[in-house]
């Protein structure tokens, strides 16, 4: 798989297309996929942004900067569904495997990405908060900076309430109901709930709701396995007998963790606004 990047000081008058045909070795067609999909980066002064517009007007000194790999390029994002629009902002289930933010190699498998090209009308997009990769759920994607700027700001102050849904390994029933686990995650205080919502004994497996008080990276994934009851399908905080989970078909299992629900006032409306995850994209013990 071709993989390389380059910059570019613009010296002359030449069009984006021009000056990335000089540099590479690729077709028109290849490039202008590339740019589409968030391959390229303009630098102007001590500005710097990801470049779409291939008939932009290029200035002396501005600077272009491509990365170009094939292996990330290739990729198709799965699709997102739309929970809701409401204009200034929309509300979307990720699946597993879709990121939440891009890199400098692209961005076209990011919920923002997804988002502009499928709603109507297209609108910018901003991003607001974060899912895992492997995590499934609701998320919110900002359309106007008035309406990202406050629906940051309540996930800052933990004005939103966000609810989850996992299968463990294990019975938790036999444990306290409701548990409260508050170990440090980064040596940063996390406060996690866990409630069993149904015990299927035949796989020893719990489905669990999950609420949180604060939100540090992977906490509800750090927080149950420090029971002993890991998430199933988590290769990165399991155990080393749980890494490799296979279902009843003996393919892999992705991570059984799926943010189920939002609720929260509407920073534009004032009113208060409960999305859930449909019933059929939630974990479930049967499956």
């Amino acid at each position: 798989m071709k993989k390389f990047e380059c910059h570019i000081n613009i010296d002359s008058e030449i069009n984006i297309i021009e000056a990335l045909q000089i540099q590479c070795d690729l077709t028109v067609s290849e490039i202008k996929k590339s740019i589409d999909k968030g391959a390229l980066w303009h630098s102007r002064g001590k500005s710097t942004q990801r470049c779409r517009r291939v008939k932009k007007k290029l200035q002396l000194n501005d600077k272009l900067h491509f990365y170009y790999d094939e292996n990330v390029l290739s990729k198709r994002p799965t699709p997102a569904t739309l929970i809701a629009d409401l204009t200034h902002y929309s509300v979307w289930y990720k699946p597993y495997g879709m990121l939440s933010q891009g890199s400098k190699w692209s961005d076209h498998c990011t919920i923002t990405r997804w988002a502009q090209k499928n709603l109507q009308p297209e609108r910018a997009v901003f991003s607001v908060h974060r899912l895992d990769r492997a995590a499934t759920g609701l998320i919110l994607v900002a359309h106007t900076k008035k309406a990202a700027q406050a629906l940051s700001l309540l996930f800052e102050q933990h004005q939103i309430e966000k609810t989850y849904h996992i299968i463990v390994r294990g019975d938790h029933q036999q444990r306290p109901q409701p548990e409260t686990v508050d170990t440090q995650v980064d040596g940063k205080s996390a406060r996690s709930h866990f409630l069993c919502l149904e015990y299927n004994q035949q796989r020893d497996w719990s489905l669990l709701k999950v609420n949180i008080e604060s939100g540090r990276k992977h906490q509800i994934r750090i927080h149950a396995a420090s029971i002993g009851q890991g998430v199933v399908g988590d290769r990165l905080h399991g155990k080393a007998s749980e890494l490799n989970a296979l279902d009843d078909r003996n393919q892999d299992i992705d991570l059984q963790l799926c943010a189920v629900e939002l609720t929260f006032i509407c920073p534009i409306q004032q009113v208060k606004l409960n999305f859930s995850v449909p019933e059929a994209l939630r974990p479930q013990l049967e499956r």
